[in-house]
């Protein structure tokens, strides 16, 4: 691979119809991309799966192109890569779309019921912080954290922290 990696310009995987979230597959675009961080990495798939786009996104690949895209595009995708950019296929835009109005819709719904501090509060809660961590880490005192999570469990009507952070993730997630 060494040998080769001098003389390219970049990298083109066509993974078919593998998916790129499998561990195996994932682990090798992860070990190729560190061997080799110079190199744009471009994946080819049968898929345009908006979970696959985003994973070989966050691992460092330069472009996602589908199968399914012609020839012309799929060259212009490389090239784009190749210079620098980052290409994903207008396949995947409505699925993105749909995934940030869902969130939207959710983070209306979220500060319609609690305040900006009741929400930094809960999200400490979900990193199971104490109180008083809660406290220095927002610049409050103790006793005010535990009037946010006594006003957030009573809008979720439980009885404890555990069941806010359950009760979040059946309404919001």
């Amino acid at each position: 691979m060494a040998k080769y990696a001098e003389a390219s310009s970049g990298v083109l995987i066509n993974v078919g119809s593998h998916d790129v979230t499998e561990p195996h597959i994932e682990e090798e675009i992860r070990t190729l991309l560190t061997r080799f961080p110079d190199l744009p990495v471009i994946i080819l798939s049968d898929s345009h799966d908006l979970r696959q786009v985003l994973t070989a996104l966050e691992l460092g690949v330069r472009g996602f192109i589908p199968s399914a895209v012609g020839i012309a595009v799929c060259v212009k995708a490389i090239s784009l890569a190749l210079s620098g950019g980052i290409f994903i296929s207008t396949e995947s835009l409505p699925e993105l779309r749909r995934l940030m109005s869902v969130a939207d819709q959710q983070e209306r719904k979220r500060a319609e019921i609690f305040t900006y501090r009741e929400e930094d509060v809960i999200a400490m809660l979900k990193l199971g912080k104490a109180n008083k961590i809660i406290a220095y880490e927002l610049d409050l005192q103790e006793s005010t954290v535990k009037v946010h999570i006594r006003n957030i469990m009573k809008k979720l009507k439980v009885r404890n922290r555990t069941e806010v952070i359950f009760k979040l993730n059946e309404l919001f997630d």
